[in-house]
Order: C-alpha cells, then structure tokens, then sequence
C-alpha cells in the first residue's frame, strides 16, 4: 500500500461548461436524466430542447463560435454508428465512445478536422446499448486479441478516441459506469482511457476488478502552452500513482512527441518524473504509448485558426508526407528524426522505467 503520509491528491481543474443542452431522446434514457440531475446539484442549469437537434446561435466570428462550442455540453443520444464498434490501431482492438468532444484547448488537438460541426462536446445518454454493443467483439480484435506481445491483454477497448473521458466525469458518470461494468465482466477483457486531466477521485473506490487501464497523456512541462485547460503534468502523475495505488493497471501515454529545441532535456526530465511518481507502487503493471506529433492539411487549417499565433511547429515543409490507409496525407518527421527520438525514448524508458512495457511506436 502507499504510504498515508504521502499526499498524493492533486490539485484538479474541473470543467464548468456556460452552457448545457439536452435533448428529449437522451431524457429518456436514465442515464440522460441522472446527467441531468447531477449537473442541476451542481448549479448548473440545463436548457431542455424542443427537438433531438442540437444547434448553437449564428455567429459572424470563427473565434468567438469556436468559444461558444468549446464551452458547451449537449446531452444526447449516440447514433448507430457509434455502437458498430470499429478497430482503432494501434491502442486497442475496438473502440468505444462515451461522448465525443473535449473541453480542453490543446494546440495539436487530433480531433480537429475529424469533428463534424462546432467543438461542442457530447455526451451519450444511452449506456445500456453501448454497453450490450461490446459482448459480440470480445475475441474478435487484431491488435491484442491476436497479437503475440499483446494478448494477455485479451480483447481492448479503447474509452479516449474521441473525448477525454476523465475530463467530464464529474458531469457524467459514464466512466464510473463503464469502469464498473468491466469490473463485473467476467470475459477475457480490458478498458483502456488516456487522460490529461487528474481528478481520479470517483474511480478510486470502484470495483474495477484490475479490467481497466488508465493512462496520463504527458508532455515535458515546457510544453505546457500547448495544452491549454487541461491539469498541471506533475498532478496527472500523482493521479496515476493513485490509480496504480489501489490496483489499476496503469500507463504513459507521450503524445504528441515534440522534436522542438532542447527535445532531450525536456523528455529526459518528463521520465525522471514519472520514474519518481511510479516509484515503489504496489503489483506496478506499467505500459508507455509514443505517438510522434503528426498533422494534416486540413488539421492544420483547423488549428491555425483555432488558436492564431500559436507556436506549435507545424511547417509541412520540415516534414515527409505519409499516406494513410485511407488515402489521405499526414505530415510526419523525416525518418532521420524518427529514428533519433524513437532510439533516445527505448534508451531512457529502458533505464529509468525498467519495469515499463511499450506497446508502440508511431
């Protein structure tokens, strides 16, 4: 066990959203209603709408309608699509969402140019079908399922695809739920969430019955700027720390990798870090994920302006391009730097984070 004199319980930043939508379908399900009620306790109002649309007013001004967007919640009902699971490599076998969105404003955000529509984040009322949608993927993945490194994972599920869902869970419970369900699960099975936020005090007391894995999206702390809204490095640690304290299984997710100026020195430092964090947990299953930073065209145009005068380096030029299975273009580091950074983080994982697994490298 940890030692009780140690205080470990960052500091959180909590997400308060301006406003909230739901609508008549998602207040239907219990869940829906339960959102509402919690958020209703907590002072928030909630704006009941008329139909199952969810739109926010006109605005002439890009800036201030990715404003109003960021600082929205909306309550709803997940499309079908969302519970015909699909394969998300290189993290997981399937990939579940329980909302899609994120309040937090980081200046390399994935989602962007993925999203369909204003920033809004939204969250999915009716649990009970995204849960009965797993049952028929269990054994069916091809990233851990048939994997020889990776198998004793059995079959994952990835919960951070399209949100982050630690950044939410006081609003809505759904993580809490779904870490239970997992818990009472008895099927080969793990669920995977990444999170850059720390407040992990709701799945602490969970039943998680060691089926679920919790990882801290971390960058050195210089990088910062880069992630606006979103909980101190040193606090995601000690969250994580706290996870592994009570038997999750935990991990390190580095993303995006920054090949900016001084890239050893500021890494170096993050894996000292969590090398000390980690230090002397009990039954540590530690796992690292290294994503290198990436962007598209239409990433790109997104993020330019969404947050103008931003001095993330996103210069096509300083890259290669890199097709997807999909046809589309990515714009990654040449291979000379690739194989710097790939060689520099297998080094110092290996050194000061002997204990680590790593699952890739992309």
């Amino acid at each position: 066990m940890a030692d009780p004199a140690i205080d470990r319980s960052p500091a959180t930043r909590l997400w308060t959203p301006k406003r909230v939508l739901v609508t008549p379908a998602a207040l239907g399900w219990e869940h829906g209603a339960a959102m509402v009620d919690r958020l209703e306790q907590l002072g928030i109002p909630v704006q009941r709408l008329s139909s199952n649309q969810v739109r926010l007013p006109a605005q002439d001004d890009e800036r201030r309608a990715y404003a109003e967007a960021k600082q929205t919640l909306a309550i709803v009902v997940a499309p079908p699509s969302k519970l015909r699971l699909q394969p998300i490599a290189p993290s997981a076998d399937w990939r579940v969402d329980l909302a899609e969105g994120c309040p937090a404003h980081c200046a390399y955000c994935y989602l962007a140019g993925s999203l369909k529509g204003p920033p809004i984040t939204r969250v999915y009322a009716n649990l009970p079908e995204i849960f009965a949608a797993l049952e028929a993927h269990v054994g069916k993945g091809r990233i851990t399922s048939r994997s020889a490194m990776r198998a004793h994972e059995g079959t994952t599920f990835e919960a951070s695809c399209y949100t982050d869902p630690l950044a939410i869970e006081h609003l809505t419970g759904s993580l809490s739920a779904l870490v239970r369900h997992f818990g009472l699960w008895e099927a080969d099975v793990q669920l995977r969430f990444t999170s850059k936020f720390a407040d992990v005090e709701p799945l602490l007391g969970l039943n998680h019955g060691r089926r679920t894995r919790m990882r801290a999206s971390v960058n050195p702390v210089g990088y910062a700027r880069f992630e606006g809204g979103t909980d101190k490095v040193a606090d995601r640690l000690r969250a994580l720390r706290r996870m592994a304290d009570v038997g999750y299984r935990v991990g390190l997710t580095i993303a995006p990798i920054i090949a900016a100026e001084g890239w050893r020195e500021a890494y170096g430092e993050l894996l000292d870090q969590a090398a000390e964090a980690l230090n002397g947990a009990p039954d540590l299953d530690l796992t690292v994920e290294l994503i290198t930073h990436r962007f598209t065209a239409g990433s790109k145009a997104v993020l330019d302006r969404w947050y103008p005068g931003s001095s993330l380096p996103m210069d096509p030029a300083g890259r290669v391009e890199k097709r997807t299975k999909f046809g589309s273009v990515k714009y990654v580091y040449t291979p000379e730097t690739m194989a710097e950074l790939k060689n520099f983080f297998h080094e110092r994982i290996a050194a000061v984070l002997p204990a680590a697994r790593i699952l890739y490298w992309t």
